[in-house]
């Protein structure tokens, strides 16, 4: 049904895989591997996206890179179409004269979620640096919290297998991460500063 109404399957995995990773950019080989369609074909609808302004695109080390584009004027209510959806509770909104059931309030979670949540109890994680093409903080993934090392061996290693590529990442605490953030540590600020994807973020640990 939703293929009808966006025009073609290839477009709707395209959609869904950007809007599931705002500020992550592809390039299209990746994309081809991402979403298992032909490379014509991504070519093509990368193209119509492109003239449409859904996405955008960038010449960076002889490859061409796609990005969603969250200055689009339906950003919003595409986001909320094929972007992924987390748990959900009910609305404040909800009157009680009605009888009826409180509507219900979607929001939406990175797909990497689950997976590292998994590795303990996360207070943040964040995609940067080859994720996001900044390199300003020389670290790919940040998780901070109570965190079961070999957990998080595995994240990582089944992270790299689906990336086809090596994953820098640290780890720490998160009174240590406090405390960094109260000493004004280079290493974080640079990361806090840098582009980036927000996979979890609890207890307003990091200002989005």
């Amino acid at each position: 049904m939703i293929e009808q109404l966006f025009g073609s399957k290839t477009r709707v995995k395209l959609l869904q895989l950007f809007y599931s990773n705002p500020n992550r950019s592809f390039y299209v080989r990746e994309i081809t591997r991402k979403i298992d369609e032909q490379i014509n074909s991504v070519r093509r609808e990368l193209a119509n996206l492109l003239s449409i302004g859904i996405i955008t695109s960038d010449a960076n080390n002889n490859r061409l890179y796609y990005e969603i584009n969250q200055t689009y004027e339906h950003y919003p209510a595409l986001s909320q179409i094929f972007g992924s959806v987390a748990s959900s509770e009910p609305s404040k909104k909800a009157t009680k004269s009605t009888g009826k059931s409180p509507k219900v309030d979607v929001e939406r979670e990175h797909p990497l979620a689950k997976a590292v949540r998994a590795t303990g109890r996360v207070d943040l994680a964040i995609l940067t640096g080859q994720f996001t093409r900044d390199e300003q903080s020389g670290v790919d993934v940040l998780i901070v919290g109570d965190i079961n090392q070999t957990k998080l061996g595995r994240f990582i290693a089944e992270l790299e297998k689906s990336e086809n590529k090596e994953v820098r990442y640290t780890s720490m605490p998160l009174s240590t991460y406090q405390y960094r953030i109260q000493i004004n540590d280079r290493f974080i600020n640079n990361v806090i500063s840098a582009k980036k994807q927000v996979i979890i973020s609890n207890q307003e640990v990091l200002s989005v």
